[in-house]
């Protein structure tokens, strides 16, 4: 039998996952510096050692969670060979999001409403939302659809008004409606793709 104990996650560990909890329950400017090393089981002096500031706090806990659904939305898409299902499993994915447990909205929409223009956590939300634009841009075009910019433009519409939605409404269902408007816009794109090629 082993005697050994797992080792102690790293002090910058665990204030990533004091932040992340606190920062997405409660928000960013809500949850004091006091509060997030007291969770984390640290000392001050380490949490200015390994961010510098609560500003960079915030972005490693914003960058963080950019990371994470950006690996989930991946693995996802991985599992789909047909263009338009690999496209429409981005709204099933984030249906499943709304259906999890402490819930609250989208992670980048609650930070920047609490943030002035330029701050930390505005530059990784501006960071993630330039790639979420790139996918939808990129999963429009492999399916073929004319204007994949434009189309991931309004993609992103219905992606974050089902956020809202989910959010304040607790219309759980809101992924599901984004999916359909997403597939309708679609194949209009794709029929209007065909018709012009005729």
């Amino acid at each position: 039998m082993s005697t050994a104990t797992p080792a102690r996650a790293s002090a910058r560990d665990r204030l990533l996952a004091a932040a992340d909890e606190l920062f997405y329950e409660e928000g960013i400017h809500t949850v004091g510096i006091d509060r997030v090393i007291e969770k984390a089981g640290v000392a001050k002096a380490s949490l200015y050692s390994t961010f510098g500031s609560k500003d960079e706090l915030i972005r490693a806990y914003l960058t963080g969670r950019h990371h994470r659904r950006r690996g989930r939305i991946v693995a996802r898409l991985a599992t789909y060979s047909d263009p338009r299902e690999r496209l429409l499993a981005v709204f099933d994915l984030q249906g499943e999001q709304f259906a999890e447990p402490g819930f609250h909205g989208c992670a980048f929409v609650n930070a920047t409403a609490e943030s002035a223009p330029g701050s930390a956590a505005e530059e990784a939300t501006v960071e993630y939302r330039g790639w979420m634009r790139n996918l939808f841009a990129e999963l429009a075009a492999a399916a073929g659809a004319p204007g994949p910019d434009a189309l991931a433009a309004q993609l992103m519409l219905l992606y974050d008004g089902a956020n809202i939605a989910a959010r304040i409404d607790g219309n759980t269902s809101a992924a599901a409606s984004a999916r359909a408007a997403a597939a309708a816009l679609l194949d209009a794109a794709l029929l209007d793709a065909a018709t012009a090629a005729r």
